[in-house]
């Protein structure tokens, strides 16, 4: 709906107002974000929502009549959620019609939850003008902060001290990726007052906040046991499997999302070529790297932190689950998910921003679902009938290709195929010939092929008479049979 024109023509003719700021640009991005971000501080304490206008002179208030289209007003909303502004405000867009043309509206609501910070700067108002706060005006804004209700990341940690926290790992590692290094350079403030900047340090109990323990922490656990993920393969599609494999990823989360990552990346997607042709092959993958990583991120960001019980990732023969501790939460319920997001951990939130682990809020689920489909997974299923935890399901996208089931239907499949000597066979001979006593594992350094599909090749070598091994696995020794010089390409 249209604003109300008597409000915004009110509010251009009142030149000295800290309530509004003027602009002829349509595409001065930083200038927008800058004048949101300070209508957000609120640093006057009034309360009352500020209003950015474009298509107005900045000093007259004068109307331009420049063209307001669908894709600015989409723009102008689409900077909210692009990362730069830290934590999202509040802000409706929109236009209104003056006497002397139409211009576009942003109207910011002050935010609970300030510092607000686009691109690591606070920025405020200070009467008519802009700029970025200075020492004094962050203090305020901390403790306005401090006075409304906290999150639970957000509260003191009371038993922790500075020493519980690994500060080299914050300022290092952290704080260089927060904040502008210009603004780095002339802070010489105490490490207690940087995290407390940030969310991670309450100065007024002298002690960590939650996430400044769960981020930083030295042992996390000793102040919040269920902090960690319970990884668990079990064999076949239930718990009631062998467990084949499992892990604990515990510590901080500075250190427990690079190696999350990882961990999929290199176990979880199962990455491996399959042979569509006799000199092709192509790569395929159980589980998408991005998708799956980004699954365990919302279960790290949205989970309970004052709960004793970990995040369980469950991998499964066709499935993988993820589940955490907590409901929906705030404004997100079983009736708007997934088009409606809120965030349980705020600190949290922006730090895996921050850290580059989540790019755009409010539009990691439908990327989800996309690389998933795309990857032949199909939807991910979510279940939020549990009460008091969140589960999602991804299923495999070859689920027949399994490693387990792979190696049993090794020899059924070398007998239906045509016999080709195709370039991997030869090459996995060439090494054979080269090296009689090599062992799979080092087949798989030199080759990069998975075990399954090595198993699959030697087999139909051994098969087709080329080798023949000799002894144990572990102390025997290949034979070459026939070569292919005789063989020619055994066609």
């Amino acid at each position: 709906m249209p604003f109300d024109s008597k409000l915004i023509q009110s509010l251009l003719d009142d030149l000295e107002s800290d309530r509004s700021e003027r602009t002829r640009s349509v595409n001065d991005t930083d200038k927008f974000g800058q004048a949101i971000c300070a209508f957000a501080n609120d640093l006057p304490g009034s309360g009352k929502p500020g209003y950015l206008i474009i298509g107005a002179e900045d000093k007259s208030g004068k109307v331009l009549n420049i063209p307001i289209t669908d894709q600015l007003l989409k723009n102008l909303s689409a900077i909210r959620t692009d990362g730069n502004i830290q934590p999202q405000p509040s802000m409706v867009v929109d236009y209104a019609d003056l006497e002397e043309g139409r211009v576009a509206v942003v109207e910011v609501q002050p935010s609970h939850f300030p510092p607000i910070r686009y691109k690591g700067q606070i920025w405020v108002r200070v009467g008519p003008r802009k700029g970025v706060a200075n020492e004094q005006d962050e203090k305020i804004l901390l403790e306005r902060r401090n006075s409304q209700a906290l999150t639970f990341d957000a509260l003191p940690c009371f038993r922790a001290t500075i020493e519980d926290i690994d500060t080299q790992l914050f300022s290092v590692g952290y704080l260089p990726k927060a904040i502008p290094q210009e603004m780095l350079e002339a802070d010489k403030r105490d490490i207690k007052y940087q995290m407390q900047a940030l969310g991670f340090y309450d100065t007024r109990y002298d002690c960590p906040t939650n996430a400044g323990i769960l981020m930083f922490g030295k042992n996390v656990e000793r102040f919040l046991p269920g902090a960690y993920i319970q990884y668990v393969r079990f064999a076949g599609i239930s718990r009631g499997g062998e467990i084949l494999r499992e892990y604990k990823f515990s510590g901080n989360l500075m250190k427990v999302l690079y190696q999350l990552d990882s961990f999929v990346d290199t176990t979880i997607t199962n990455r491996r070529p399959v042979p569509v042709s006799v000199l092709r092959e192509e790569s395929v993958v159980d589980y998408p790297h991005w998708a799956t990583r980004e699954l365990l991120m919302n279960a790290i960001c949205h989970r309970t932190y004052d709960s004793n019980g970990p995040i369980q990732f469950y991998e499964y023969d066709d499935r993988i689950e993820i589940q955490n501790h907590g409901s929906l939460y705030g404004k997100a319920n079983p009736e708007n998910f997934p088009n409606v997001n809120d965030y349980r951990n705020i600190v949290i939130a922006e730090s895996l921003r921050v850290l580059g682990f989540v790019n755009r809020f409010s539009r990691g689920v439908q990327r989800v679902e996309d690389d998933l489909i795309a990857n032949g997974n199909g939807m991910p299923e979510f279940d939020l009938t549990l009460g008091t935890a969140f589960k999602v399901i991804e299923w495999n996208a070859n689920p027949k290709e399994t490693e387990k089931e792979t190696e049993k239907e090794t020899e059924k499949e070398t007998e239906k195929i045509e016999w080709t000597f195709s370039e991997t066979h030869r090459n996995i001979f060439n090494i054979i010939s080269m090296n009689p006593h090599i062992k799979y594992g080092e087949l798989q350094e030199k080759t990069g092929l998975s075990r399954s599909y090595l198993s699959r090749i030697i087999a139909t070598l051994k098969e087709q008479g080329y080798i023949l091994r000799v002894g144990s696995d572990r102390k025997g020794k290949w034979q070459i049979v026939k070569s292919i010089a005789i063989q020619g390409t055994g066609s």
